[in-house]
């Protein structure tokens, strides 16, 4: 194990490198229109690249497990790599098919990077303090959309469209050069032969790994049958969709933060299966109070707050869970539960809009049924048991 002040520093540095990588999409979403209006084409196509990024998800798993054979930090440089050529050609080549290429390779190089960041984490923590670890690192989703994306909406608003992907430029090479020069490498004295598939295999056959990827896929369609259409709901209900989604960003930022801290704060101390069974709990029995609370608009902010509270509690609580489930292929484990994730995502944003149109409680029914199969397959996750304390 490396010192507590050594760990502290990497992880602050893998946190920053985090966020940088996150503001790349995380961006998108609010300034949609802007970004269509600096290509000169319809929204529908960057929502489409926003799509089409979705099925990178399914390549990480394959690239992921070289983290388990040469070494975490090799991981990572990998992932940032390709962060770094994605948002590149888009700063250099500025067009709608290097935007395309930009937002593939960013989300690929996300999937790439963050399993190989978890599975160093896991590897110089012990399991009964590793939730408050890998929470820190997940405060760089809501501090990307705090502090980045505003600083990318200034971009936009006094220079060109593709500003903000020139400063991501900047700003990745700053730290995938920092992670090289301050991370030592951690590859095997002895290399393993890449076995790509058949570590694949390994967590495929493996019933608590899948249990695992169930569990997460569950509860993030669950979620997403919420996010995507609540937007839309607050249109139909208010009439107010410009000042809403401006203010329930902020709300949804903040909240974020806070789940983020809760569950730094609960993890280790009550138990990573427990927190995540509540925090579950939690979020289903709060969003079918959506129709009582959903009246008014304040009501409808209140009920944002505590639903994507509840949600990323949940989200990061089971991180440090997921690496132990199988500590000899760590990287692999967790680029596959990533994937699982991202393809619950996008299940979700295809059956949202179909649930929607028998009203917006049918949505909130099926994500309380999504957080109790979460939870059904969260009582399945067996840990090896020598590591089963907390």
């Amino acid at each position: 194990m490396i010192s507590k002040k050594t760990l502290n520093f990497r992880v602050g540095l893998f946190t920053t490198s985090r966020m940088v990588v996150n503001t790349a999409s995380r961006m998108i979403y609010p300034f949609l229109a802007v970004f269509a209006a600096g290509l000169n084409v319809e929204i529908a196509v960057i929502s489409m690249a926003m799509a089409v990024s979705m099925a990178t998800s399914a390549v990480g798993p394959f690239i992921a497990p070289i983290a388990d054979r040469r070494g975490r930090r090799t991981g990572m440089l990998i992932g940032m790599a390709i962060f770094l050529a994605g948002v590149f050609s888009v700063s250099l080549f500025p067009s709608v098919t290097t935007f395309f290429i930009a937002i593939i390779l960013v989300n690929l190089g996300n999937n790439i990077f963050l399993p190989a960041l978890q599975a160093y984490i896991g590897d110089h923590t012990p399991y009964a303090k590793r939730g408050a670890y890998l929470a820190v690192t997940e405060l760089s989703w809501a501090l990307s959309f705090i502090m980045l994306v505003p600083l990318a909406g200034f971009m936009l608003e006094n220079s060109t469209w593709n500003m903000p992907f020139i400063g991501l430029s900047v700003l990745g090479t700053l730290m995938t050069a920092l992670i090289w020069i301050l991370v030592p490498k951690d590859a095997p004295v002895e290399m393993e032969p890449l076995t790509i598939l058949s570590d694949i295999k390994k967590v495929l056959v493996y019933m608590p790994a899948v249990m695992g990827m169930l569990m997460g896929a569950a509860l993030i369609t669950g979620n997403e049958l919420v996010n995507v259409v609540f937007g839309v709901w607050m249109q139909d209900s208010f009439g107010l969709q410009i000042a809403a989604l401006g203010a329930a960003s902020v709300i949804i930022g903040i909240s974020e933060l806070g789940g983020e801290g809760i569950a730094a704060l609960i993890a280790d101390r009550l138990g990573k299966e427990r927190s995540i069974a509540f925090s579950l709990l939690a979020n289903g029995l709060w969003v079918v109070t959506l129709p009582w609370l959903g009246k008014s608009l304040p009501g409808a902010f209140a009920w944002l707050f505590v639903f994507y509270l509840t949600f990323e509690v949940a989200i990061v609580c089971s991180l440090p869970l997921m690496t132990e489930v199988m500590p000899k292929a760590r990287a692999t484990m967790m680029a596959l539960f990533i994937a699982a994730l991202s393809l619950g995502r996008a299940l979700g944003d295809v059956v949202a809009p179909h649930l929607y149109a028998g009203g917006f409680f049918l949505n909130a029914v099926a994500c309380l049924a999504l957080d109790l199969m979460a939870i059904f397959f969260l009582t399945r996750i067996k840990l090896p048991a020598r590591q089963t304390s907390d």
